[in-house]
C-alpha cells in the first residue's frame, strides 16, 4: 500500500507542473536548465544519503546513449513548457500523452516489434482524438493563446520523450534511478550552452515568486517526485503502475480548472478520452508482451 501511496503522490505532483511553470518569469529553456540542475543535485544528495553507488563501468558503456537521452529530456521539457504558455494545460498535457503513440509507430523499425491491427486502431483513435482537441472550428486561437501552436509544441515534447523511451530500451546494467540521475545531469550540460547561445540565464531579474516556484519545480517536481517514483516501482506490478500513471493527466486537468479557471469543451473532452484511452490500451499491450512494466511511457 505504501508503494501505491507514493506513486499516487508522484502523479499528483507531476499533474501540478503546468501551474507552477506558468508562475515562473523565465524562458522555457531557462526553466528546463534550472530544473535539470536542481533536480540532479537533489537526487545526487539522496543517492549519497542512501549510500547508493552506481557502476562506473556501466556508466562508461552507456555514455553515448545517456548523453543523447539526457539532451532529449532537456528539449522535451523546453517544448512542454512552451506548450503550457501557448495553450491550456489540459491541451498541453493530453498532447504530451501522445508519446506512447509515437513509440508504437517507431517500434517496428527501431525495436523490430510487430505493428498489430490493435495497435493500428490505437494510433487511429489517438489521431482522431487529437483532431478533436485541436478543434479547428475556433481557428485555434483565443485571447493571447495560440492553441494549435501550443498543441504542436506538446507533440514535439512527446516526440522527444518517445525518443528517450526508445533509447532507454538499449541502456544496460543501470537501474532506472541511476539512469535518471545521469540523464538529468547530461540534459543540464547540453542545455547550458544552448541557454547561453540564446542570451538568456539572466537570473538577476527574477522576483521572489519566480525564485520560489523554480526551487519547488526543481526540488519537489523533479528530485523528490522522481525519488518517490523509483522507490515505489520496487513494490508495484507493471499493470498497477500503468493504471496509476493516468492520475497525472487527470489531475492536471482538474488542477488547471481550479487554479487557472481553464476548461475543455465536450468535444475536446471526448478527444482527450480517445487519446488517453488509446495510450492506456497500448501500454496494456506492451505490458502483456514484456511482462516487466518497470517504466511508464510518459513522465513530465
Amino acid at each position: 500500500m505504501k508503494g501505491k501511496i507514493r506513486l499516487v503522490l508522484t502523479m499528483l505532483i507531476f499533474g501540478s507542473i503546468g501551474v507552477f511553470v506558468r508562475k515562473i518569469d523565465l524562458s522555457s529553456s531557462e526553466i528546463a536548465f534550472l530544473r535539470g540542475v536542481i533536480g540532479c543535485l537533489f537526487l545526487l544528495i539522496a543517492s549519497f544519503l542512501v549510500k547508493h553507488k552506481p557502476s562506473f563501468q556501466a556508466l562508461k558503456e552507456n555514455a553515448l546513449l545517456l548523453l543523447l537521452s539526457g539532451a532529449a529530456i532537456g528539449f522535451n521539457w523546453i517544448f512542454l513548457f512552451e506548450s503550457y504558455h501557448y495553450t491550456t494545460i489540459s491541451n498541453a498535457t493530453i498532447s504530451y500523452y501522445f508519446a506512447p503513440i509515437f513509440v508504437m509507430i517507431l517500434a517496428p523499425w527501431i525495436l523490430k516489434e510487430k505493428l498489430t491491427s490493435v495497435k493500428i486502431i490505437c494510433i487511429a483513435l489517438a489521431m482522431i482524438g487529437l483532431f478533436l482537441i485541436v478543434n479547428p472550428g475556433d481557428g485555434g486561437t483565443s485571447g493571447s493563446q495560440n492553441h494549435t501552436l501550443g498543441i504542436f509544441y506538446g507533440l514535439l515534447a512527446a516526440a522527444f520523450y518517445a525518443s528517450v523511451v526508445l533509447m532507454n530500451k538499449f541502456i544496460k546494467n543501470l537501474s532506472g534511478f541511476e539512469t535518471t540521475v545521469v540523464q538529468l545531469m547530461a540534459g543540464a550540460l547540453v542545455l547550458f550552452p544552448y541557454v547561453l547561445w540564446q542570451g538568456n540565464l539572466n537570473l538577476g531579474r527574477l522576483d521572489t515568486t519566480s525564485i520560489i516556484f523554480i526551487l519547488i519545480l526543481g526540488i519537489v517536481h523533479t528530485g523528490f517526485a522522481y525519488f518517490l517514483y523509483f522507490t515505489s516501482l520496487q513494490e508495484l506490478k507493471g499493470q498497477t503502475i500503468a493504471v496509476l500513471s493516468y492520475i497525472d493527466p487527470i489531475s492536471a486537468v482538474i488542477i488547471a480548472a481550479i487554479f487557472l479557471n481553464e476548461g475543455m469543451s465536450l468535444i475536446q473532452m471526448i478527444g482527450g478520452a480517445l487519446v488517453l484511452g488509446s495510450t492506456f490500451l497500448s501500454e496494456k499491450l506492451e505490458l502483456k508482451i514484456s511482462k516487466k512494466g518497470q517504466t511508464p511511457t510518459t513522465s513530465p
